[in-house]
């Protein structure tokens, strides 16, 4: 029987007559490297709130797509009268003579009153209505954070100045009530008042809006990361191999912002989708018969509804909690998987 022989000197054993080597120890194992992606994918991974969060707002975001295919296997639309092709379903005023508003087999979620679109449809619809906005305004809000507060930080002196002068003074503007009487002024600007105005103008306005007023406290954290970022040696070294301030900025200073813009996204989108649906509740967004969360709370407010069939106000208002309170605990997540250190 044979066994390895050890060398004199070496760091291995020679083996003889095809032995089994020996087990390797765990200090011989080879290391493997981790970029930060890789460890904060692993942190995210260990957090169940997290990936429940993101899997639920992965969940919106494919009914919001497929809302066209999913009305189409279903058989319905959101833009169907059926108080006037179905009137044996309503009564006199235009509540569902069914309970629950209607709901069967046939109409999952029920009949609206007065109208009598089917909900369901009108939800799934109302969702894509409202991320889409949301999103388009997350995006162009991330893009003028970007340019306007990494380029305040990085080049200073009078540019920071001027663009902090700016970010103050719409800081001034209360959101909520500029938003309010600003959607009619814009408006007006692509529709004359005595026409009646397209939906896509009523969209392009609730992007505008909302990004004029969105875009300060992005821009402004940027500023400040940016401001700790240019004094750091990899900064200078690269100013010293005579790189441009646009390659610095590009290559050395954007990955680097990485983590608070990320952060501040998955906060603001959800905000954007409240923001919204408040302004289509007070009749300044998106109105009928577009389908849209704040338009079916409009809607559920009414006398007739909330005489008739409380159960309206469920579907829309159950689905909006669950996606906010989903998107937050999720930004929570993420936050917390860049950043171990920091404590809920």
């Amino acid at each position: 029987m044979t066994s390895p022989i050890d060398v004199e000197g070496g760091g291995t054993s020679v083996v003889v007559d095809g032995a089994p080597q020996p087990p390797t120890k765990p200090e011989d194992r080879k290391l493997e490297g981790r970029s930060p992606g890789q460890l904060m994918w692993i942190r995210f991974k260990r957090d169940r709130t997290g990936v429940i969060s993101a899997f639920i707002v992965i969940f919106y975001f494919v009914v919001a797509l497929a809302a066209p295919l999913i009305s189409k296997l279903y058989g319905k639309d959101p833009y169907t009268i059926y108080a006037d092709e179905r009137p044996e379903l309503f009564d006199s005023a235009g509540v569902p003579v069914q309970p629950n508003g209607g709901i069967s087999s046939e109409f999952w979620f029920g009949l609206e009153p007065g109208n009598g679109y089917d909900v369901f449809t009108k939800l799934i619809y109302g969702i894509r209505t409202s991320l889409m906005i949301s999103v388009a305004v997350t995006l162009a809000v991330v893009v003028t954070g970007i340019l306007l507060g990494i380029t305040a930080g990085y080049i200073g002196g009078r540019t920071d100045y001027a663009i902090g002068r700016v970010i103050d003074f719409l800081l001034a503007f209360p959101s909520q009530l500029f938003f309010i009487a600003s959607m009619p002024v814009v408006v007006s600007l692509f529709v004359s008042p005595r026409d009646e105005t397209p939906t896509y103008v009523r969209v392009l306005a609730l992007i505008i809006v909302q990004w004029v007023l969105g875009w300060m406290s992005l821009a402004r954290i940027l500023r400040g990361t940016t401001l700790a970022l240019r004094e750091r040696e990899f900064i200078e070294a690269a100013k010293v191999s005579g790189a441009s301030p646009w390659r610095i900025i590009r290559k050395e200073i954007l990955p680097n912002v990485v983590t608070p813009l990320l952060v501040q996204a998955t906060y603001m989108l959800p905000s954007f989708v409240t923001i919204e649906a408040g302004l289509s509740f007070l009749g300044v967004g998106i109105v009928e018969p577009t389908p849209d969360w704040g338009q079916m709370f409009s809607k559920a407010s009414t006398e007739l509804v909330l005489q008739n069939d409380i159960t309206y106000m469920i579907f829309p208002g159950v689905s909006m909690v669950i996606f906010v309170v989903a998107f937050n605990l999720l930004g929570d997540s993420v936050r917390d998987a860049f950043d171990p250190k920091s404590a809920r």
